[in-house]
């Protein structure tokens, strides 16, 4: 069985979201360029800069080691999480409901989301994780195709 820590229950890549991607790279460049700016040195004299300056270490570090399957990723009330453990189901493209109101829920925000599990489906798990950390490569991530609102998958 491959490793499913970078693939939430509903079929997401963790590695196409831009808090493992693209945010700690870019809170990095900040971080340097304020670094070449002297802010280390002087910055504590402006207002709450050293509140700041903590946050945007964290976010460097923001490739954090949560997932959707621990808990510490995504919302905690996710209905999809809840009913994907419940049936235990590794991943919600393999049930035979799928795809369910869920699902097709929250494919309204992420319109990759049921090509990708059809295609998942089609090549395996260890196919489609190597086709997606070649898409992280090229600086894609969700938010770039992502809408709002959609239905979050509660309840």
């Amino acid at each position: 069985m491959p490793n499913l820590k970078l693939i939430t229950y509903c079929g997401l890549y963790c590695g196409l979201c831009s808090q493992k991607n693209r945010i700690p790279k870019r809170a990095k460049e900040l971080q340097d360029i304020m670094k070449k700016e002297g802010y280390e040195y002087w910055g504590k004299e402006i207002p709450d800069f050293t509140e700041f300056w903590k946050f945007l270490k964290g976010l460097t570090k923001s490739e954090h080691s949560g997932s959707c399957r621990d808990g510490r990723c995504g919302p905690p009330f996710c209905g999809i999480r809840k009913c994907a453990v419940k049936k235990g189901i590794d991943i919600c493209v393999f049930c035979k409901e799928y795809p369910c109101k869920r699902i097709n829920g929250i494919a309204k925000g992420y319109p990759t989301l049921l090509a990708d599990g059809q295609r998942m489906k089609e090549i395996g798990i260890d196919k489609w994780v190597k086709e997606q950390k070649e898409r992280a490569k090229t600086g894609f991530c969700y938010v770039d195709i992502r809408r709002y609102p959609y239905e979050i998958a509660d309840k």
